[in-house]
């Protein structure tokens, strides 16, 4: 029932969207797919209760997961310096990791600030079926574009 176990799942029952299982191209998607479940999605999602949701309310809190937002993109536009995905080809890290970076607003982040976060983002933004996804499972609107 959850999310990262589901995308491997479906990755290992369609073929698609992860290498051969067992092979260190696995394992890397595998580990990156953990980082979002472990880091990335969890702090940015308290960067958008304290930052969008409730501004005011902690100074503390609001300081403490907007910069942890900031230091996880960091990481993240290393991770992409050289590379078209997260881990090479295409893979369920790239889905993880792209949704919650699609709320970038929500954590005040300036994707300007991080290039190859910036251009992986939009080129991601693009794919009709990333635009598709975006609207599931109320539609907001487009997809927002730094």
């Amino acid at each position: 029932f959850e999310s990262g176990a589901i995308l491997l799942y479906l990755a290992d029952k369609t073929g698609k969207l992860a290498p051969s299982h067992g092979t260190p191209e696995y394992w890397r998607v595998v580990e990156w797919l953990m980082w979002q479940m472990g880091g990335f999605g969890p702090s940015l999602g308290q960067a958008h209760h304290f930052l969008k949701f409730n501004p005011g309310v902690s100074e503390y809190a609001e300081k403490r997961y907007h910069g942890e937002a900031l230091r996880l993109y960091r990481v993240l536009d290393e991770r992409l310096s050289g590379r078209e995905f997260v881990c090479d080809d295409f893979s369920v890290a790239d889905i993880a990791i792209w949704t919650w970076a699609s709320r970038f607003d929500f954590q005040q982040v300036d994707l300007g600030d991080y290039p190859e976060v910036c251009r992986w983002y939009v080129s991601l933004a693009e794919r009709p079926a990333f635009q598709r996804g975006y609207a599931v499972p109320r539609d907001t609107g487009p997809v927002p574009l730094p």
